[in-house]
């Protein structure tokens, strides 16, 4: 059965196991494996664009509500300016997180981004960021996972159903048949990022 929305996966979750009596589990399978491949799926169908705006003498700015990791963070000035990220750690002995001015530096503490130096005025900030997808339910039938990796979703659910099921002899199976798939997208996914970047030789004077 091919799987292409949400009733379709639990059906087939539901085939894979041979059962008929998981219909108020299987959505919480489902939801674990969607929480596991938040933590562990980079792909650039999960890539968006935001833009938002600094306030002068404010060091922070929210994250996106939907924010995962942050690939490029630019401020819109004429050339565009690239902020350099640092380690929390690093951010707290930067001298430059006191003063004020136009930021270079910027670190993520909880939900927010926080800049060094302090900006001086209002500035456009545009974020380029992985973001979650939304959940799998009743109402929303389709997600970038479904629609880009429903055999990782299957699998996924598969491994978090089988010790409910007290079945542990199964879970090196999917686990692996996750890894496998999971391996294989994301080497997909870099092939066709990154394919048409030209090779650049660089030459090392001594």
């Amino acid at each position: 059965m091919a799987i292409t929305d949400y009733s379709s996966l639990q059906t087939t979750i539901a085939n894979y196991l041979a059962r008929t009596d998981l219909t108020a589990q299987i959505p919480d399978f489902i939801r674990l494996a969607e929480v596991r491949m938040r933590r562990e799926l980079r792909i650039r169908q999960m890539m968006r664009s935001a833009t938002t705006t600094t306030t002068g003498g404010d060091p922070t700015v929210a994250l996106p509500s939907d924010f995962l990791e942050v690939r490029d963070l630019t401020i819109q000035t004429n050339p565009v300016r690239v902020i350099s990220y640092v380690s929390p750690s690093v951010f707290s002995r930067n001298t430059r997180s006191t003063e004020s001015g136009f930021p270079i530096d910027y670190t993520i503490l909880a939900t927010e981004f926080k800049f060094a130096p302090i900006p001086d005025t209002d500035y456009t900030l545009e974020i380029l960021y992985y973001a979650t997808p939304d959940f799998l339910s009743d109402t929303n039938t389709s997600n970038t996972f479904l629609a880009n990796c429903p055999d990782l979703l299957l699998y996924g659910a598969l491994i978090e159903a089988e010790p409910y099921l007290m079945n542990d002899a199964r879970l090196q199976v999917w686990a692996g048949m996750y890894q496998k798939g999971l391996d294989a997208l994301i080497t997909s996914d870099e092939q066709a990022q990154y394919s048409g970047v030209p090779i650049v030789m660089t030459l090392t004077k001594r």
